[in-house]
């Protein structure tokens, strides 16, 4: 695997796939579900802030990665993936919206990177690589949410064209603690 520019940018060593390319190597294929949920299951054991409060099971990443790879094949989403060697460190996608007047438009749902490579230009990698899938895709707004204590991930939104369109404070709770829920939009229909 060799880097690949996304959106003008270089991924330092990292190979970033979309779907059809992992479907065509059987041997990643065949691990994907297996290393998705290693990343998933221990970021949010780690606090990050993905959809789960408990790390998910292998099953529930399992059926997840089905759900989006189906969507993915109707043309209702983009499924990224970033690689190291031939190992999976990263995974993101967008979903459109289900509603027929809401077609036009995605929500960014998921970008993991594993820890052990955060802050070498994965995330923002995938992040652009599905702006760029998003565009060919005639989605005219990518919409996201994200922990308000993320800074980070917001940074990353915000430098790649994201604007926060509203905040719900104190909206997520995890135990005791409570953070905002922040929700950002990148909108094409300016572009034209």
């Amino acid at each position: 695997m060799s880097s690949q520019p996304v959106n003008g940018l270089m991924a330092a060593e990292f190979a970033v796939l979309d779907a059809s390319e992992l479907a065509g190597d059987p041997e990643l294929e065949a691990g994907f579900a297996e290393s998705a949920h290693r990343i998933l299951a221990d970021l949010v054991g780690r606090g990050a802030a993905l959809g789960w409060v408990e790390p998910p099971s292998l099953d529930e990443v399992a059926v997840l990665l089905d759900q989006v790879v189906r969507a993915v094949r109707a043309g209702d989403a983009a499924l990224r993936v970033a690689y190291l060697d031939r190992r999976l460190v990263g995974l993101g996608y967008w979903l459109r919206y289900a509603r027929p007047t809401h077609r036009p438009h995605a929500d960014l749902e998921k970008v993991a990177v594993d820890d052990a490579v955060h802050g070498r230009g994965a995330g923002r990698a995938l992040t652009a690589a599905l702006i760029e899938d998003a565009r060919a895709a005639a989605v005219e707004v990518l919409t996201l949410d994200a922990r308000g204590d993320n800074a980070v991930a917001l940074q990353l939104y915000r430098s790649l064209g994201f604007a926060e369109y509203g905040r719900l404070r104190d909206f997520v709770a995890v135990g005791q603690r409570r953070y905002d829920k922040v929700f950002y939009m990148l909108d094409f229909r300016r572009e034209n």
